[in-house]
């Protein structure tokens, strides 16, 4: 059993949040074609979030075994006014493993997570910041403003997903968050103590608790590429989240079992009250073979459901590590000499 943990040592105040610092972790698939643009805009936020409240920044560039060239870009960027890390996974892990290992690396206080396709705004970083120091919230987390652009199945399949995952549990997740999202401190020390290897960042983020924030937002258009995220792959993302943070589906089937049963035993009812009052016998053929075919068809899918529950048990008694990293470099941002040519141009 793991024991309860007391992270009430790291809350922070306005004054010392900023002390703590920030690391951004980006996880990164064949985003060659927007990754320096994207690392310009990252490191003009943090010069104002440095100006504004004195927050020392870190990137943490994670690349899950992109095919193109975003790890030869990613060693190439410059540490201007951020250190910068570069975590190169052995093989694609999986966005929730990048996740994982961006987490792993951050070597400062708080943690914010932010996709590398351009489509999260850094801008609105500086709110999230907000709320973090001055406001005292421990998880800031984004959702998309609305989904009128998208089409009615997609948005139907979301809220099913959501009324799915959320159904019978105690603690919520909010509807369309995403991982874009910032950690307090502490926020990101409890979330280091899930020992999980099946890990959904969302369902996770939201079980921890502490004081928690919405911010809406309009995500912004991709500025190279197609998204790699097909139907397929959100379908199996869809069904990874589920069973790795909710038993809905299994009270779903428990609850068609119940239902099947009785209706069975009223049908059974039925039956007999016909042969008692009327003495005729129903034909049986075609509705023993439609009877068996229904309940047939509901234990297959209750087996799969089950399945899907013990592969996850499987994953986990295996124990095998959720990463491996190929390649670690770091480069530093140089404070002092930075402050140091500040002070002589504002002098001069």
């Amino acid at each position: 059993m793991t024991p309860g943990s007391d992270v009430s040592g790291m809350t922070t105040s306005a004054a010392s949040a900023a002390a703590k610092g920030l690391s951004i972790v980006v996880p990164l698939y064949n985003e060659a074609a927007g990754l320096s643009a994207l690392h310009q805009r990252i490191c003009d936020l943090a010069k104002t979030l440095r100006q504004r409240y004195r927050l020392a920044c870190e990137i943490v560039y994670v690349d899950d075994g992109s095919a193109d060239a975003t790890l030869s870009i990613a060693r190439s960027l410059p540490a201007d006014a951020v250190d910068v890390q570069v975590v190169s996974l052995s093989r694609n892990f999986g966005k929730e493993a990048a996740l994982m290992a961006g987490l792993d690396h951050a070597r400062l206080g708080a943690v914010l997570f932010m996709d590398g396709d351009g489509q999260h705004p850094p801008v609105l970083v500086e709110q999230l910041v907000r709320h973090w120091i001055e406001d005292g919230y421990d998880v800031v987390y984004t959702a998309k403003a609305h989904r009128d652009n998208e089409p009615f199945l997609r948005r139907l399949a979301v809220h099913g997903f959501y009324a799915l995952i959320n159904w019978g549990a105690r603690q919520k997740i909010p509807e369309d968050a995403g991982d874009f999202r910032l950690l307090s401190p502490r926020a990101v020390a409890a979330l280091r103590q899930l020992p999980e290897r099946n890990r959904f960042f969302k369902g996770l983020a939201s079980w921890i608790g502490f004081r928690q924030i919405r911010v809406d937002y309009e995500p912004a258009p991709r500025t190279h590429g197609v998204t790699t995220f097909s139907a397929a792959r959100l379908l199996g993302l869809s069904i990874e989240g589920v069973t790795s943070f909710s038993v809905a589906p299994l009270r779903f089937a428990s609850l068609l079992g119940v239902i099947l049963a009785s209706g069975a035993f009223l049908f059974g009812l039925s039956i007999l009250w016909e042969v008692l009052t009327t003495g005729k016998q129903v034909p049986g053929y075609p509705s023993l073979v439609i009877g068996l075919m229904t309940i047939g068809g509901v234990q297959l899918i209750m087996i799969g459901i089950v399945g899907e529950y013990i592969g996850k048990i499987l994953s986990e008694l295996k124990a095998r590590p959720i990463y491996f990293v190929a390649e670690h470099s770091e480069k530093h941002f140089e404070t002092d000499k930075s402050d140091d040519a500040a002070k002589r141009t504002a002098a001069e």
